[in-house]
C-alpha cells in the first residue's frame, strides 16, 4: 500500500474511533444519570472499567510486541468493544452494568493506545510528525460532540448505543485497510516485558504525572454532570467538548512547529501550570457559558501534555518493547487515574459540589507541577553525571 494511503486510512480510523470515544467520555455519565443513578454510583462504574484496563493493557501490549503486529491486536479489541457495548448500554441492572463496564474497558482502553502506537511508528516510517496524524482523532472527537449532542437533543440520550455502534463499525472497517507496522526487532518474552518494571526512571515518571492525570480524568468523568448542575443541557455538553477538542486538534496539527523547542518535561510542566489555571477557573467562574469558554484551555493542557509525554515514554523504553511501554503509560493516564478520579471525584461531587471538586483538582495539579520540577532537576543532574563518566 502507498504511504499516502497508509496515512489516509489510519487517519480515518483515528477519526471514527475517537468519535465513538466521545460518546463514552462525554455522554455515558449523563446517560446513567438520566437512568436515575447517583453520582457515586456513576463514579463507581467509571472507575471499575479503568481498573480492568490496568490489568488488561500490559497483556495487549505484550501480545503486540510478542507477535510483531499492532493491527491484528487492534482488530480484536474493536470486535470486543462492539460486542460488549450492547450489554453495557442497554441494561438497567446495576451489578450487570458494573461487570459489563469492566469487560468493555478491557477492550476499549487499549484500542486508543494501540492506535497511537501505530501512528507513532507510521509517522516515523513515512517521515511525518506524530501530531499531524493524531490530530485526526481530535477532529473526530470534536465533530462527534456536536453531531451527537444534536442527535441526543432530538432523539434522547437513551439512544446512545446507535451513534456509538455506527462509529465503531466504521472504525473497524477503516482499521482493516490500515497497513500494519512490524514491531519486533528481536524475540520478546514475558520476562522481557516484565523488565520494564525495573526501569526506575520510567516508573518515577509515571508516578509523578499522576498528580496531573487524576484531575484530568476526573474532569472527563464529571464535566458533563457539572454543566448539568449549572443548568446546561446535552447540546451545551456537546458544544463544550467541541470547543475543547477543537483546540486540542489545533495543538496536535501544529506540533511539528513547537514540539522540538524544549525538552518534553518542560512542555509537560507548562501544561501542568495551565491545567491548574483551568481547574481553578472552572471552580470559581460559574455558569454553562463560562465552562464552555474555559474548555479552550483543553488544547494547551491535554494536547501539549499528551504529545510530550507519549514521545518521552518512547525514549524511555527499548524499541522492541515500545507497545508495552505505551500501554503502561495509557494504563496510568486513562486507567489508574480514571479509577481515582472517578471514585473520589464522585464522592466529592455528591457530598459537596462540582465547584469544590474542581478546586481540589487545581490544588492537586499544583502539587504535580512541583513534583515535575524536582523530576526535571534530578533528570538533568543524572544526565550530567552520565556524560562525565562517558
Amino acid at each position: 500500500m502507498a504511504k499516502r494511503d497508509t496515512v489516509f486510512f489510519l487517519s480515518l480510523f483515528l477519526f471514527f474511533f475517537h468519535g465513538a470515544n466521545t460518546i463514552i467520555i462525554s455522554y455515558m455519565p449523563v446517560y446513567f444519570q438520566h437512568s436515575g443513578m447517583s453520582e457515586s454510583k456513576i463514579g463507581a462504574i467509571l472507575a471499575i472499567g479503568p481498573l480492568a484496563a490496568i490489568l488488561a493493557q500490559p497483556f495487549w501490549g505484550y501480545l503486540s510486541d510478542k507477535f510483531g503486529t499492532i493491527k491484528k491486536v487492534l482488530l480484536v479489541t474493536l470486535v470486543g468493544v462492539a460486542v460488549v457495548s450492547v450489554f453495557l448500554l442497554t441494561n438497567s441492572n446495576y451489578v450487570f452494568i458494573l461487570i459489563s463496564a469492566a469487560i468493555f474497558y478491557v477492550f476499549m482502553s487499549p484500542t486508543g493506545a494501540l492506535g497511537d502506537s501505530l501512528a507513532v511508528k507510521t509517522a516515523a516510517s513515512v517521515n511525518k510528525n506524530f501530531g499531524s496524524i493524531r490530530t485526526w482523532g481530535s477532529i473526530g472527537f470534536a465533530v462527534s460532540t456536536l453531531i451527537v449532542g444534536q442527535f441526543f437533543s432530538f432523539f434522547g440520550i437513551s439512544t446512545i448505543l446507535i451513534p456509538f455502534m455506527f462509529m465503531i463499525v466504521i472504525a473497524f472497517l477503516t482499521a482493516m485497510r490500515v497497513s500494519d507496522v512490524k514491531t519486533r526487532n528481536k524475540p520478546v518474552t514475558v520476562f522481557d516485558a516484565m523488565r520494564i518494571g525495573e526501569n526506575s526512571k520510567f516508573l518515577l515518571f509515571l508516578g509523578t504525572i499522576l498528580f496531573l492525570t487524576i484531575p484530568h480524568r476526573a474532569n472527563d468523568s464529571f464535566v458533563g454532570l457539572y454543566l448539568t448542575e449549572l443548568g446546561g443541557n446535552e447540546s451545551q455538553i456537546g458544544l463544550a467538548w467541541f470547543v475543547a477538542v477543537a483546540s486540542e486538534a489545533i495543538i496536535f496539527a501544529t506540533s511539528h512547529y513547537w514540539f522540538r523547542r524544549f525538552n518534553e518535561i518542560v512542555f509537560i510542566m507548562i501544561a501542568g501550570v495551565i491545567y491548574a489555571v483551568r481547574w481553578f477557573g472552572l471552580a470559581y467562574i460559574g455558569g454553562p457559558v463560562a465552562v464552555i469558554l474555559l474548555q479552550i484551555f483543553h488544547g494547551v493542557t491535554f494536547g501539549v501534555f499528551y504529545v510530550a509525554a507519549f514521545q518521552y515514554v518512547t525514549k524511555l523504553v527499548p524499541e522492541h518493547l515500545q507497545a508495552t511501554g505505551h500501554l503502561l503509560f495509557i494504563s496510568v493516564f486513562f486507567g489508574l487515574s480514571g479509577i481515582l478520579g472517578s471514585l473520589f471525584g464522585g464522592l466529592i461531587f455528591e457530598r459537596s459540589s462540582g465547584a469544590t471538586l474542581y478546586a481540589v483538582m487545581g490544588c492537586l495539579t499544583l502539587v504535580g507541577c512541583v513534583a515535575l520540577l524536582f523530576y526535571r532537576i534530578v533528570e538533568k543532574r543524572k544526565t550530567k553525571t552520565d556524560e562525565s563518566y562517558a
